[in-house]
């Protein structure tokens, strides 16, 4: 994930239910309001955007997306193998300008499927970064009102190493009931399609 994924994810995800920094501050109602205990939630971002129904779609559409270019760069594997089958079989049958000729086209094959893994794992990992970023800014959003309706103070993410919590209880964990709320607010426009099957 890039710089600009990270500043939007946020490694600490902190959200002060409905008080501005920015504003002035103001006496507290009462001296209990001022000692209220501070409440604090963890959330897994990574794991809580690959779990909605979003994430899924997205995965799954990725991976109709790609399937194609990664079946293609397979099949030029399978003509590297049938070159290299034929050069070791023809050691002593082949002419040298036949060899040559082989050993050419195998190379020429080798640089094809290097340039295209290269280019489908940029691609891919891009179109990765994309829907994560918009599925990340809708989440921001859902976490912000979860916080404030539940009265929490901080909520950090367990999924960066820069946030390292070395406990957590279960029951400050609210992976599971943004998913939720997400799934509620950001309703899939079509119906989450099986995975395609892979071929034989």
């Amino acid at each position: 994930m890039n710089l600009r994924k990270i500043s939007i994810m946020g490694s600490l995800v902190f959200l002060l239910a409905g008080t501005a920094w920015a504003q002035p501050r103001t006496a507290p109602a009462s001296q209990a309001a001022a000692d209220a205990p501070t409440r604090i939630a963890v959330i897994n971002i990574q794991n809580a955007i690959a779990a909605t129904d979003a994430g899924k779609q997205a995965a799954q559409e990725l991976q109709t997306r790609f399937t194609p270019r990664q079946t293609q760069i397979q099949d030029l594997g399978k003509q590297m193998d049938d070159l290299r089958t034929r050069i070791q079989n023809g050691q002593n049958t082949l002419s040298e300008a036949e060899k040559e000729r082989l050993g050419r086209r195998y190379e020429e094959l080798s640089r094809e499927v290097q340039r295209k893994q290269q280019q489908l794992q940029q691609d891919a990992q891009d179109a990765r970064e994309d829907a994560i970023d918009t599925i990340g800014q809708k989440m921001m959003h859902v976490i912000d009102s979860y916080a404030q309706q539940h009265a929490y103070s901080v909520v950090l993410d367990t999924s960066t190493q820069s946030t390292p919590v070395l406990y957590a209880s279960n029951a400050v964990d609210i992976t599971a009931a943004i998913v939720k709320l997400y799934n509620q607010t950001y309703p899939v426009k079509t119906a989450v399609a099986p995975a395609p099957k892979p071929k034989p």
